[in-house]
């Protein structure tokens, strides 16, 4: 894989994130945060900036492809 545990697992829960935030229009963004693991939809925002370079509600507005990490 050559990149640690914890990034590699934040990867995979925000390319899980932005499917469901594409595909789930109904679901809000606190939703989508449980079902990724992060009990704070604040924290869930931040890290999902951190990685895809824009927030998960722009994401949704922009139908932004994933950013690659």
């Amino acid at each position: 894989m050559g990149e640690p545990p914890l990034t590699y697992l934040t990867g995979w829960r925000m390319t899980l994130a932005a499917d469901l935030l594409t595909e789930r229009e109904s679901a809000t963004v606190a939703e989508v945060a449980r079902v990724v693991g992060y009990s704070d939809p604040f924290a869930f925002s931040v890290a999902f900036k951190r990685v895809r370079g824009m927030s998960p509600s722009a994401f949704r507005r922009t139908g932004a492809p994933a950013r690659s990490a």
